[in-house]
């Protein structure tokens, strides 16, 4: 029996690109069965302090979860096929993470060009609000992406770099969800010491 998972994502999160392809590939070796949710990691920081620097970037990005909005509104059955088009070039292939990679993520996946045009107006911006709470309410509100249901339990993370494949790949998902699912479990870190590796 499937178990049906949610993933919340900001496409231009390098951490989050990498554990979503991560479970695309556990997906495969355990059934899973992902839905994908939109996450604006410039919605979560509103209001906030914050360092100029940081700021400024996610300002910048803020399109990013604008965009990924109005696929899942639009055209939910394409929203996976978008991110994964997204990603690769943003992040694996090293496209400039602007509106032309945007609107050339929108052509490759099929999708009409005006989503872009009318996310930049903020039409979708009630709608990714609302889905970033809703991953908040599940986690609290001091993480960011990735955020991952399955049932009852959610969680932040995990962060990889690199991601393990195959089995491997598939143990780590299987200590992941007992980790969470134990009560009274909150949190387990260590200080990440690389980059993000896509492989």
């Amino acid at each position: 029996m499937s178990d049906n998972v949610d993933f919340w994502f900001d496409p231009s999160c390098p951490w989050t690109w990498i554990t979503s392809r991560w479970l695309v590939e556990v997906s495969e070796l355990r059934d899973l069965n992902i839905t994908w949710h939109s996450f604006s990691l410039w919605e979560l920081n509103r209001g906030r302090e914050l360092d100029p620097g940081y700021r400024a970037h996610i300002d910048e990005l803020r399109g990013f979860g604008r965009v990924t909005m109005g696929v899942e509104i639009e055209a939910p059955e394409r929203l996976a096929q978008f991110y994964t088009v997204l990603g690769a070039a943003i992040h694996n292939e090293g496209a400039d993470k602007n509106d032309a990679a945007l609107a050339a993520a929108l052509a490759a996946s099929g999708l009409d060009a005006s989503i872009l045009e009318r996310a930049n107006a903020g039409e979708y911006d009630e709608a990714l609000a609302a889905s970033t709470r809703a991953a908040l309410e599940k986690v609290g509100d001091d993480v960011g992406v990735p955020i991952i249901a399955v049932g009852d339990t959610a969680f932040f993370g995990p962060v990889m770099s690199p991601a393990p494949h195959g089995e491997e790949a598939a143990r780590a998902w299987d200590g992941t969800l007992a980790l969470a699912k134990t009560p009274g479990f909150f949190e387990l870190k260590r200080s990440r010491d690389v980059g993000p590796i896509f492989d």
